[in-house]
């Protein structure tokens, strides 16, 4: 797909995502190092907020796509998600304990639940079906550019100011008003007739089997996909410092970046199964070498073949389900696969503290390995008409 043939809306909400993971990414990487060196915060304490914030969005993230196709009001929705997570920021400056930071990451996360489906929806009703993986792969992969300019951002701050995480939290407000202004001067308003009319429903009945079986086997692989705070408490114990965990996490995010395109437009030409497939296999692999490994320079290669592994899955997947829900329903599809997602954080982030604190570091990675096997011979033995379609195309 060609620079010039890319939909206005898909460049603006790849620009929106840019400049708000600029924001987001400024503070993610450190809220678990603030937790435990602030305020001595448990690895459950830690898992706990993390699930409890994923989930509490998750929810919001199936009526916010219910109500953009009921209404017609994507753009709305979009805006008021970036807003709310623009204003979780003074909350985390001004913490006191771990109770603060977890009411800022709610805020934050149901934000993130209310802009996500309208915005999925939008890319996708903007773009023809053959080129969903290039349009969902130069979403992911702005999005992912802006992850690795936010902790570039709050390594420069941390150098100059050491060990400040509150001024970091502070200025990532910036770039979340950046986001916000985008959308309401640049993305196209919603057209009169994607008003759809017709009456809320919650069910899945109109959905097609295909689309539940795919929900079933990504809420399968995402009960052992555990927050991502794991793995920077992982860099933690194996010896790093907060500046190269903070450099390490950039470099996963440029992997993710550099990877995104190219694996959209893979799954373009191949086939979204195959890609889904071989980047299940992939996540395996790399949560088995974090189980093994106790190193600082082992674990930053699996932190880059993590981002290798995000970048090449995270916008083909979004793009195959865009192929199993028709546009009238586009909104509460993308919800349905958000909302699984995103309920599934929080047994799989309160499951991993658990096994972290109570059997060893390694057990929520051998056992996040061990979903993400289920999950990929699950997704080929109820895909492989789809497969086999792919293969001989």
């Amino acid at each position: 797909m060609k620079p010039e043939r890319i939909p206005k809306n898909v460049w603006v909400a790849g620009w929106v995502s840019f400049f708000m993971d600029v924001s987001s990414e400024m503070v993610y990487p450190l809220v678990p190092l603030f937790l435990s060196s602030t305020f001595g915060t448990s690895k459950s304490i830690i898992g706990l907020i993390e699930g409890v914030a994923e989930a509490s969005a998750s929810i919001l993230k199936l009526f916010s796509g219910v109500l953009a196709d009921r209404f017609g009001r994507h753009k709305l929705l979009m805006g008021l998600g970036y807003g709310i997570s623009t204003l979780s920021r003074p909350a985390l400056a001004l913490a006191s304990g771990w109770g603060l930071v977890l009411t800022s990451r709610l805020i934050d996360r149901v934000g993130k639940g209310i802009r996500t489906a309208p915005r999925d929806a939008i890319i996708a009703s903007s773009t023809p079906s053959a080129h969903l993986g290039a349009a969902f792969g130069l979403h992911r992969a702005m999005d992912a550019a802006g992850a690795v300019v936010g902790p570039a951002i709050a390594i420069l701050i941390l150098a100059l100011w050491e060990a400040n995480y509150r001024l970091v939290f502070w200025l990532s407000i910036l770039p979340g008003i950046a986001a916000v202004l985008l959308i309401a001067f640049y993305i196209a308003p919603d057209k009169p007739d994607q008003k759809i009319g017709k009456p809320i429903s919650w069910s899945l009945r109109g959905f097609n089997r295909r689309f539940v079986l795919f929900l079933f086997v990504i809420g399968l692989f995402s009960l052992g996909n555990s927050s991502n705070a794991f793995l920077i408490l992982k860099a933690q114990q194996g010896g790093m410092a907060p500046a190269w965990i903070s450099v390490v996490y950039l470099v996963f995010n440029l992997a993710y970046a550099l990877t995104s395109i190219p694996g959209g437009l893979l799954s373009d030409r191949v086939g979204r199964p195959w890609v889904i497939v071989g980047g299940f296999s992939l996540f395996a692999l790399v949560y088995a070498g974090f189980a093994l490994t106790e190193s600082p320079w082992p674990i930053a290669t699996l932190f880059v073949l993590y981002g290798c592994y995000m970048g090449v899955t995270d916008g083909v997947q979004r793009a195959y389900l865009a192929t199993l829900v028709s546009e009238q329903q586009m909104g509460t599809g993308f919800g349905l696969y958000h909302m699984v997602v995103g309920l599934a954080i929080l047994p799989a982030s309160v499951l991993a503290g658990f096994l972290w604190d109570h059997i060893s570091p390694s057990a929520p990675f051998w056992f996040g390995s061990g979903m993400a096997v289920l999950a990929m011979l699950l997704f080929v033995t109820l895909s492989w008409q789809d497969l086999r379609a792919s293969k001989e195309r």
